[in-house]
């Protein structure tokens, strides 16, 4: 397995999904990170996040890359692309991950059933907590099932977790009880999100880490994995508000947001700035736009919000 470097200096990250091009939210999340680690003389890596194979395609990786570069958000290095590193993190699974780790045979429709049946019990209702039907009911994890030939669950801490974000503030949360054993690689082979995002923050030397705040409820998990797989821990979390349209609808490639247009570059880092509650800046090549952006940043007025709406709505 490759060895982390301890980073000399910050290092931040943008790490779109390629299942669809960039629209006005993910431009503002790869924006903020490249202007955030940018103020304190960071790096700022690219990373194409691949790993669904069933829904990746190419072209937004290709149209991802066109766009990044005609916004002047210019990474530094090399890309990493998750779906040539699958090997990574399977090893992992096989050696550092190994003993919280167990094989599953449930579906969806098995767990539908056992809740089903679970209503039923008398110390249902007498439970005045319901369950989190969300969580998994560890049916797997004694069965002893061959980890190669069904889908892997990892064990998460039945404890609290905390850490401070420095847009939302502090955080608490018992990534067992919310998330329960979640799966980490399906029955197909395919990893799943969140392993090879907290595998990868750790191999990348990762210091900085700003995205969505739909992301948050994930994170407990993440600094679990990263500490059983012992690679060195984030020193500084960033979950943005999200962006939603004036119905609280969020934007997104679900709710079919539109892809951006950047045959005006410059209007697009002013607007993206403005949705963000930054100073404005000049009007003026991008280059320029993004130096006097990253001068000015200051993530005082993002701090507590969840919800930042689109304008001219």
């Amino acid at each position: 397995m490759p060895t982390p470097i301890i980073p000399v200096q910050p290092i931040g990250r943008f790490a779109p999904s390629p299942t669809g091009e960039l629209h006005l939210g993910s431009l503002t999340t790869a924006l903020a990170s490249f202007c955030q680690i940018k103020s304190i003389g960071g790096k700022w890596l690219l990373r194409i996040e691949d790993t669904d194979t069933e829904r990746c395609d190419q072209q937004f990786t290709e149209q991802i890359l066109i766009d990044l570069e005609a916004l002047g958000l210019y990474w530094d290095g090399d890309i990493i692309y998750q779906s040539e590193r699958i090997d990574i993190y399977n090893d992992y699974l096989h050696s550092a991950l190994h003993p919280l780790t167990y094989g599953c045979q449930c579906s969806r429709k098995d767990l539908e059933q056992y809740w089903a049946q679970e209503e039923l019990s008398p110390a249902y209702d007498a439970n005045p907590l319901q369950p989190n039907r969300k969580r998994y009911p560890r049916c797997c994890v004694s069965a002893d099932l061959d980890r190669e030939q069904h889908k892997l669950r990892i064990q998460l801490p039945n404890y609290k977790i905390g850490f401070n974000d420095g847009i939302q503030g502090l955080q608490w949360d018992n990534p067992q009880q919310t998330l329960g054993d979640m799966v980490v690689r399906r029955q197909d082979g395919m990893i799943n999100y969140i392993l090879a995002a907290s595998l990868d923050d750790g191999l990348q030397q990762v210091t900085h880490i700003m995205r969505g705040l739909d992301i948050l409820p994930m994170t407990t998990a993440q600094i679990s994995i990263m500490d059983a797989a012992r690679l060195p821990a984030i020193d500084h979390w960033y979950h943005l508000p999200l962006i939603c349209h004036a119905d609280g609808q969020k934007l997104s490639k679900q709710n079919l947001a539109q892809p951006i247009d950047t045959r005006d570059p410059s209007k697009l880092i002013a607007d993206a700035l403005q949705l963000l509650q930054q100073p404005a800046v000049d009007r003026d090549t991008p280059t320029r736009m993004l130096k006097q952006a990253i001068a000015q940043w200051d993530s005082t007025p993002l701090q507590g919000k969840q919800q930042l709406n689109m304008p001219n709505e």
